[in-house]
């Protein structure tokens, strides 16, 4: 099926990208890699009159950087640059093991990691890899520039904070510390299709003991969901088998899985489980090793 008609526009300024925002509303979409939005203009789910394509908008950035205040992406960043970045190791772990997860190439060399965040499709890989490690997410309207909790973006399926004359312009992530790591594990029925369970997982000790700890969960909610009571019970404790069994548990308890094709509810529970022991142990071997240095 072919896609309603729409007007193109390619603005070449971030400030005229958000004044054709303004203009135009709800009957407005942003295109950056269209790898979400384009199948769901060719399936007639979505229908804008208008197309605004943010990929020769110059001073919005297709870079990654990492400095002292943390990790930016920028909003033209695609997957597969993710998944070369050597910003993307050690401390960042987190992030690096979900870039090479996200569907296939082909979507990996076309889309973005901000669209993907702006989709909120609750099996998304980036929403509960940024969650983990605290992301932020950059917004810009007319009216000036906010920055939005990524824990705090996501509403439900397909649905967030986002408003529509509100473009997002960069993607940060806090520096966690040397003493950190992360991975990110995913049950996907081949390789290239949606988590079925996804568990990402983030570390930083601090004398020995966890100083933090970020878990959060894709494919078992109406939303990435982020095992907040785990996350808590890990804070200040070893890093030993009863604390990560622990967390473990009561991460399973935060899921909220609905049965299907790809399993039921008790299954779903399971693989939370344990990728969130395995995904813990992971994390903290990491950062007891250094790797996030």
């Amino acid at each position: 099926m072919y896609p309603a008609s729409f007007e193109y526009l390619a603005p070449t300024t971030a400030d005229e990208a958000v004044a054709l925002l303004q203009s135009h509303g709800e009957d407005a979409k942003i295109l950056a890699g269209g790898q979400s939005l384009i199948p769901l203009m060719k399936l007639r789910f979505a229908a804008p009159s208008v197309l605004i394509d943010i990929n020769h908008v110059q001073d919005i950035s297709d870079q990654i950087t990492a400095g002292p205040d943390g990790l930016r992406i920028g909003a033209r960043v695609r997957h597969r640059a993710c998944e070369r970045s050597e910003a993307l190791h050690g401390r960042y772990g987190t992030l690096g093991a979900a870039a090479p997860q996200i569907s296939d190439p082909i979507v990996r060399n076309q889309g973005t990691v901000c669209g993907s965040v702006a989709h909120a499709d609750p099996q998304g890989d980036w929403g509960s890899a940024l969650m983990a490690m605290d992301g932020q997410v950059v917004a810009r309207s007319a009216k000036g520039e906010r920055t939005v909790p990524i824990s705090e973006f996501f509403q439900g399926p397909l649905m967030t904070v986002l408003g529509p004359d509100e473009l997002i312009t960069e993607i940060r992530v806090p520096d966690p510390g040397p003493r950190s790591g992360g991975t990110y594990l995913k049950l996907e029925r081949r390789v290239g299709d949606f988590a079925t369970v996804a568990v990402a997982a983030h570390v930083t000790l601090s004398n020995g003991s966890i100083g933090r700890a970020g878990i959060a969960l894709t494919g078992v909610g109406p939303a990435n969901l982020r095992a907040s009571a785990a996350e808590q019970a890990l804070a200040g404790r070893a890093p030993d088998e009863a604390a990560i069994t622990e967390a473990a548990r009561l991460a399973a308890e935060a899921a909220q899985p609905r049965a299907d094709v790809r399993g039921s509810v008790e299954f779903k529970r399971n693989v939370v489980r344990v990728f969130t022991e395995r995904a813990l142990r992971a994390a903290v071997q990491r950062a007891q090793a250094g790797e996030g240095g």
